[in-house]
């Protein structure tokens, strides 16, 4: 058992808490570890989602996953939002506060999407300094998620694994690890899925994801439809053998099926882990089922200059 990165535990399996699943969860008490939220689903509302909410937290432990920060842009950071999300956590007593290394908007806009970063010195500069303002209002370390991308900038200057590697050192947060995109952005951008786990600083890993997702056949795209394949799982158990382990959370969030299956995904997590130390998985089995054996990848070659 690894030991407590930021005073956090490693919380076992969780699942994320969906409208769906709310009147099966109520009734039933699920023996999930842990829950997660998106943050902005429950930041302004009352009414039935907060009590559910409120009856969850009682109930397990929760984490917030947000995906408004965005921490990457260059509008000023919104305090009006960064108080609301604080007030969120000290009400359902959070475990930890999370979001993702990109930004979502400009101009006041909210895209709703999670855009990439320019991965070089000047926008790593300015990430760490807004972290570490956002750090200073949660009142607690604030812990970021690698995010699944599909074009690059012209003005990167260094692998993406560099750039989260530095972030999380030099603003001292730690790292949600979603092997997914790992795996996802792996055949977009043409990179080593393997050299990005072993040049993440393991000791900074306080969370995982795992999901499903798309594969277009020239590209994946981050779904969250499905089960989790095999070769992801290959990559989670290289991760969690790389970091010691960490508290584990399946996404779901399109064509969601019934809580019990959802719940039973997660679970193959103990299968896979139990098995890790009998039959370790190896770089190469991972390395080979995310090269693309079909046509050249179009997307890894779509690099959009910006100014």
């Amino acid at each position: 058992m690894r030991p407590p990165r930021f005073g956090l535990p490693d919380l076992g399996l969780g699942v994320g808490l969906r409208t769906p699943h709310f009147s099966h969860i109520l009734r039933e008490n699920p023996a999930v570890d842990w829950f997660e939220i998106i943050s902005e689903n429950f930041m302004d509302s009352g009414g039935r989602p907060r009590y559910v909410l409120e009856q969850v937290a009682e109930r397990y432990p929760v984490v917030m996953h947000g995906v408004s920060l965005s921490v990457g842009s260059s509008d000023p950071l919104d305090r009006e939002y960064l108080r609301k999300l604080k007030g969120l956590a000290t009400a359902v007593d959070a475990r930890w506060v999370s979001d993702h290394v990109c930004w979502t908007g400009v101009a006041g806009r909210n895209t709703h999407d999670l855009l990439p970063l320019p991965y070089n010195d000047a926008t790593l500069a300015h990430v760490v300094a807004r972290v570490r303002v956002v750090q200073d209002v949660l009142e607690r370390p604030l812990i970021l998620e690698n995010p699944s991308s599909y074009v690059g900038f012209a003005a990167s200057t260094m692998p993406e694994w560099e750039f989260v590697a530095r972030l999380a050192e030099e603003a001292d947060c730690g790292l949600l690890l979603d092997v997914n995109n790992v795996f996802v952005s792996a055949m977009n951008h043409d990179f080593d899925p393997v050299e990005y786990l072993q040049k993440v600083p393991h000791h900074r890993v306080v969370q995982f994801h795992l999901a499903g997702h798309t594969d277009c056949g020239t590209h994946r795209i981050d779904t969250h439809d499905g089960p989790v394949i095999d070769p992801v799982w290959d990559l989670y158990r290289l991760a969690n053998r790389l970091t010691g382990g960490a508290a584990t959370l399946l996404e779901w969030d399109a064509n969601i099926p019934t809580f019990p299956e959802v719940h039973a995904e997660v679970l193959k997590a103990k299968r896979h882990l139990a098995g890790q130390a009998a039959d370790p998985v190896s770089a190469s089995v991972v390395r080979s089922a995310v090269t693309h054996t079909g046509a050249p990848n179009p997307i890894a070659h779509m690099v959009p200059e910006v100014a």
